[in-house]
């Protein structure tokens, strides 16, 4: 099934139910789908889709660490259930070895040797974790595992 249609589907199940928490998050993210499509000028792959819902859930931290900021701890709780309903629509994120490992294929494969070739080793691992998990996480193991090489 494409997202699309997992959206609609969770959608009707969440208006069924009256969940009005879910309800908001999923029309709030077809609403940003509707208008990256109208940018694009064409359907979303879903590479693009992943990317855009990690987008919404950088938002989300981004609003929850300026609310603990202001004392709003209420804001913090909206926004981390918010979080929790868009992450069901990201693929399964990689444990911790398992990143590690990958990280430390890539750099085998493109000869790293020190923190110098972080950027050459995050070209490649990137799009090799197509959404499993976030570019920072990808960022600070690679940095750990250079820096246990040099």
């Amino acid at each position: 099934m494409d997202y699309e249609t997992i959206l609609k589907n969770d959608l009707y199940a969440a208006m069924r139910a009256n969940d009005t928490l879910r309800k908001r998050v999923i029309r709030l993210l077809m609403s940003s789908i509707e208008l990256a499509e109208v940018a694009k000028g064409s359907k979303l792959t879903d590479s693009e889709f992943i990317a855009l819902v990690q987008k919404e859930i950088k938002t989300k931290n981004d609003t929850i660490a300026d609310a603990e900021k202001a004392n709003r701890p209420e804001m913090v709780r909206e926004q981390q259930a918010e979080i929790k309903v868009l992450e069901a629509y990201l693929p399964q994120q990689l444990s911790e070895a398992e990143l590690v490992q990958l990280a430390e294929e890539v750099i085998q494969e493109t000869g790293a040797t020190s923190p110098k070739d972080m950027g050459k080793v995050l070209k490649v691992l990137i799009p090799k974790l197509a959404g499993r998990a976030t570019n920072q996480d990808a960022s600070r193991v690679v940095k750990e595992c250079l820096t246990k090489l040099s």
